[in-house]
């Protein structure tokens, strides 16, 4: 767990408006669900033998004697949330949502126990190009934020039906070397055999480097599907890397998968994660619904955007009551700019102009207002214009006029 102080909170702001405003400029609306769930809502769609629901999830016990979890990801919250309020009736829903996640796993760079997504679910189509969309989307998200060294790494899981095929042939190949593999992948053969294919420990990576790929036992539409989808990236300009080694974490993948890498992260390289579910929604409850989402980490994307991409929040003007006897004149003032739409802050707490002058260089604002005994007897506002050091006095009632013009 960490806290985000405020000179952090700009970045993040930041992101989430970049976000925010790519994914509405494609269709997609946000949506909010709860941060906690019923714990077989996880166990049934992201499967009971992953390493997530074995042992990274928060668990607890509630009154009621229900056991809930806090949520370690968000694409089956999504799907819970639109079953239960009806969505999947034979709509299309383009949705996204951002906000914290939790998994009691070992923190590292740019993950922590509890940490932030920027989540993206599409229910409806089950064709590639809303696959292909998707990438595209992620793509000019990162681009906006300035991530470089990105690289885009596919490959296809095929059908529930492809996979069992796939499964048999693997166990046996991974049989046949169990010596080789570490003892987390000698547990995983025969529960979760796919997943030996991404362990990062050196000897199961040479273990499995002539292993038999998945994409060569894709059913015809699944190969159909993957070969359009190849084809639109083509077409669209996009290089890609294909990688039979790219199988993703959860049980609730089909066909297509996908992650975004950067060249800046070292050995954490995945920026963006996504993929095809098209079977989550009728697991879970809901009718046969198609679909297709990614997640992108904020904590680590953050630590690939530059400082100076960052917009520093600051006022248009800043406003200096040099005594007591002026602090309702200079409120009165300040609430009048901001009523015009001005970004006015107020200094509360008294000071000399020299000690009021230097916070207001300090605030980033072009402006200062200051007001004491003498101005307000003469009707006047002294205005200092920060960036050249001139000054001047005004009538009251020409400053809002004066600074509504020069702040725009």
């Amino acid at each position: 767990m960490n806290d985000i102080l405020p000179d952090e909170a700009a970045a993040w702001q930041h992101l989430e408006t970049e976000a925010r405003r790519v994914l509405e400029a494609y269709g997609y609306r946000e949506i909010r669900f709860p941060h906690v769930e019923r714990l077989e809502l996880f166990a049934r769609s992201i499967g009971e033998d992953t390493d997530i629901v074995e042992k990274e999830m928060y668990t607890f016990e509630d009154t009621g004697g229900e056991i809930l979890a806090l949520r370690p990801e968000g694409t089956a919250g999504c799907v819970r949330a639109g079953i239960t309020n009806g969505l999947f009736r034979g709509q299309t829903h383009r949705l996204y949502y951002l906000g914290p996640m939790f998994r009691h796993e070992r923190p590292q760079k740019g993950r922590y126990r509890q940490f932030h997504q920027v989540g993206v679910e599409a229910f409806g189509p089950a064709t590639p190009d809303l696959d292909v969309e998707q990438i595209l989307m992620a793509r000019r998200l990162l681009q906006d934020l300035g991530v470089e060294g990105l690289t885009l790494h596919l490959n296809s899981l095929g059908k529930p039906a492809d996979r069992r095929v796939y499964r048999e042939e693997l166990v046996g190949f991974l049989e046949a070397r169990r010596d080789s593999l570490c003892e987390t992948c000698q547990e995983r053969i025969q529960r979760s055999p796919m997943r030996v294919l991404d362990c990062k420990v050196p000897t199961c990576q040479e273990a499995v480097a002539e292993a038999p790929e998945i994409t060569d036992f894709l059913g015809e539409e699944s190969r159909a599907h993957f070969d359009r989808l190849r084809a639109l990236l083509d077409a669209a300009g996009v290089p890609y890397e294909l990688n039979p080694r790219l199988v993703r974490g959860l049980d609730y993948y089909t066909d297509t998968v996908y992650e975004w890498t950067s060249d800046q992260l070292g050995s954490q390289a995945t920026v963006v994660a996504g993929g095809r579910y098209d079977g989550l929604v009728e697991e879970i409850g809901g009718p046969s619904t198609p679909a297709v989402g990614f997640a992108l980490g904020i904590e680590r994307l953050l630590a690939l955007v530059a400082p100076e991409r960052v917009p520093e929040p600051h006022p248009s003007v800043f406003i200096a009551p040099l005594d007591a006897a002026v602090e309702t004149d200079a409120m009165a003032l300040a609430e009048s700019l901001r009523d015009r739409g001005v970004s006015a802050w107020y200094h509360c707490g008294g000071g000399s102009l020299k000690s009021q002058l230097k916070k207001a260089d300090r605030s980033g604002a072009r402006l200062a207002l200051v007001l004491g005994e003498q101005e307000q007897a003469e009707g006047t506002v002294l205005v200092r214009d920060l960036a050249s050091g001139e000054q001047e006095a005004l009538a009251r009632r020409e400053v809002e006029d004066h600074v509504v013009h020069r702040s725009s």
